[in-house]
C-alpha cells in the first residue's frame, strides 16, 4: 500500500517490465487492477487517519492486490472543501469529509444539525444514523453527487460551547455572548434561539479574534481545543452541551465503483464495515482524553442536566421550522427522525 509516494507504482512498473521480459503474464506478476486513491486532510496521528489507514491496508490484503490504495492524509491532495468536486472529477476514487462539509451540495444530511439532535447522546445519533433513516441519507447523497457510500460514518464526536469568561454555567449565561461558529444555518439558529449571538470567523482567525474579544466563544470540540492550545488565547470555559455529534461520511467515486465485479464490492463494504467500530471507540477515548487535557490546563468544564438539555432543546425547537424551510431538509426525514427518538 502507497502512502504519500509514487514508490508502489515505481516498483509496478518494473516489475511489470520483468514480467514483459521473462514471458509472464502482467497478472501473475502481481500487477494491480484497480487503483484506489484515498484523501483526507486530518494529519497521521488523527483518530480518522488511522482508521482509514487500517482499511487501506486491509484492503489490499483481502483483494490480494487486486485494488492498489494509495492513501494520502494531510491533505497532500486535496483538502475536504475540495474534495467533493475532485471526487466528481475522478481526480482522487476516494474521500472521507466531514458531513459539514456536505449539506451545501445534499441539503438532507442537514438533518443531523438541526435542534432535534442538540443534547443527545452518540447512542441516540446512531440509532437514526445507522438505521433506516441514514441509510436514506446516505443513498441521497450517492445520487446528488455521483459517490457510493460504502457504509458507516466515522465518528469525530461532539461539539460543545467553550469561552474566554468562566462565568458561562448555563443556558441563561449564553445571552447576548458572540460565539464563533464556523457557518451553517442550523449553528446559527440554534445558538440564537439560546439568546447567543453567533458570528462566523474563518478558523485562521480565530485566535486573534479571542484575543481581541470580538469573540468570546467558540463552537467546537474537545480535541480541536486541546490541538489548537486555545487556552493560549484566553479559552478558559467549557459548556459542555453536546451541540451535535459531527462524523466523517465514506464517498468512492462512482464511475470506480461501477467498474468494480460485485465481489470486490463486497470485499470493500466488509472491509469498511470491520474497522468502523474500532475507530469509533478510539474516537470516544481520543475526545475524553482531550478533554483530561483541558481540564489539566485550568479549564473549567460545566456539563448542563438531562432536564436543562431537554428544556432547551424544546426552546430551539420552536425555531426549527424555519430552519428546515431555510436549509431544504425533506420534512418526512424529520418526521421519521423525530418518530426513532421517540420525539
Amino acid at each position: 500500500m502507497q502512502v504519500g509516494t509514487g514508490v508502489r507504482a515505481t516498483l509496478i512498473k518494473a516489475a511489470l517490465s520483468v514480467a514483459l521480459l521473462v514471458g509472464v503474464p502482467a497478472g501473475a506478476a502481481g500487477q494491480a487492477e484497480y487503483r484506489l486513491r484515498i484523501s483526507t486532510e486530518n494529519t497521521r496521528a488523527h483518530v480518522q487517519t488511522q482508521a482509514i489507514e487500517r482499511f487501506a491496508k486491509e484492503l489490499e490484503r483481502v483483494t490480494e492486490g487486486r485494488i492498489d490504495v494509495e492513501f494520502y492524509h494531510s491533505a497532500q491532495l486535496f483538502r475536504d472543501r475540495d474534495v467533493i468536486a475532485a471526487l466528481s472529477s475522478g481526480k482522487v476514487e476516494m474521500a472521507v469529509p466531514g458531513m459539514w462539509q456536505l449539506d451545501r451540495y445534499v441539503p438532507d444530511v442537514g438533518l443531523y444539525m438541526l435542534p432535534l439532535f442538540y443534547g443527545r447522546t452518540a447512542e441516540e445519533n446512531y440509532q437514526v444514523r445507522d438505521g433506516e433513516i441514514g441509510a436514506l441519507v446516505s443513498q441521497r447523497i450517492a445520487r446528488d453527487l455521483g459517490v457510493a457510500v460504502p457504509g458507516r460514518w466515522l465518528d469525530l464526536g461532539h461539539a460543545h460551547l467553550y469561552f474566554t469568561r468562566s462565568d458561562v454555567q448555563s443556558h441563561e449565561d449564553l445571552a447576548g455572548v458572540k460565539i464563533r461558529i464556523p457557518g451553517g444555518i442550523a449553528n446559527r439558529g440554534r445558538l440564537k434561539s439560546f439568546g447567543a449571538d453567533p458570528v462566523v470567523v474563518a478558523w485562521p482567525d480565530l485566535p486573534d479574534a479571542l484575543s481581541r474579544d470580538q469573540v468570546t466563544g467558540v463552537l467546537t470540540t474537545h480535541e480541536t481545543i486541546r490541538s489548537a492550545k486555545l487556552w493560549r488565547n484566553g479559552i478558559s470555559a467549557s459548556f459542555e452541551d453536546m451541540e451535535y455529534f459531527a462524523q466523517y461520511v465514506p464517498m468512492i467515486n462512482a464511475r470506480f465503483w461501477a467498474s468494480l465485479p460485485p465481489s470486490l464490492q463486497e470485499q470493500v463494504h466488509s472491509t469498511w464495515d470491520q474497522i468502523v467500530d474500532a475507530q469509533r471507540d478510539a474516537a470516544i477515548k481520543a475526545q475524553r482524553s482531550a478533554r483530561s487535557a483541558l481540564l489539566e490546563q485550568g479549564i473549567k468544564v460545566t456539563t448542563p442536566g438531562t432536564a436543562a438539555l431537554l428544556r432547551w432543546r424544546k426552546v430551539a425547537r420552536q425555531e426549527e421550522p424555519a430552519m428546515i424551510r431555510q436549509m431544504g431538509v425533506d420534512p418526512d426525514l424529520v418526521s421519521r427522525a423525530e418518530a426513532a427518538l421517540a420525539e
